[in-house]
């Protein structure tokens, strides 16, 4: 057991090394243009990409404030289960984000997708109607990328095949992202005070 578990964890850090740190900066900085400018952020995804979602959204909405009366407009597609399942049923569950987006979606917004096959239909289609309404597209995902790598402005791909590291890697992630920009929206609100 302590070798399958020694592996494991060699794999999660032999990966971190291999990660694209340009295009999280580049990720930070697009929130932080959307936080700036009062544009919306939209999460979504499955499985356990839909327990980050929400996840992300929570950190953005809640700790990003810091005290200060300007907050992120962020919204997880994946938090109201009525609303899905009244999609999933009534139409497709190919279905259950686009939909949601197609009420909000606005030019430079920016729809943020989660999935680590970067091959889940419904978020396609949701990235798809974000691009014909001229958001800015965002993906994290895993593996090759799939197809949502060519739908997204900015996508970072895991570079590995293990869907439990992908998981992991895509929380460590959005916590890197989170604190970055945290950080950056703290140091101006303290140097506009002084």
């Amino acid at each position: 057991m302590h070798n399958t578990l020694s592996r494991y964890f060699d794999h999660v850090v032999e990966t971190i090394a291999k990660l694209p740190v340009p295009v999280i900066d580049r990720i930070v900085e697009t929130l932080l243009t959307a936080y700036q400018s009062g544009r919306r952020v939209y999460l979504f995804g499955n499985g356990g990409s839909a327990a980050l979602a929400s996840h992300f959204a929570c950190d953005l909405g809640k700790g990003a404030a810091n005290g200060s009366d300007r907050r992120f407009q962020v919204v997880a597609f994946t938090d109201n289960v009525p609303l899905i399942t009244a999609w999933a049923n009534d139409a497709r569950y190919e279905d259950i984000f686009a939909e949601q987006l197609i009420n909000f979606v606005q030019a430079g917004d920016v729809a943020f997708a989660i999935s680590g096959s970067g091959k889940s239909p419904n978020v396609l289609k949701a990235l798809r109607v974000a691009r014909d309404a001229g958001a800015i597209t965002v993906g994290l995902t895993g593996f090759e990328g799939g197809e949502m790598k060519s739908l997204c402005d900015l996508c970072l791909v895991i570079p590995c095949t293990n869907m439990q590291v992908i998981e992991d890697l895509h929380l460590s992630v959005t916590h890197a992202v989170f604190t970055a920009v945290r950080a950056h929206i703290f140091t101006n609100s303290l140097a506009a005070i002084a």
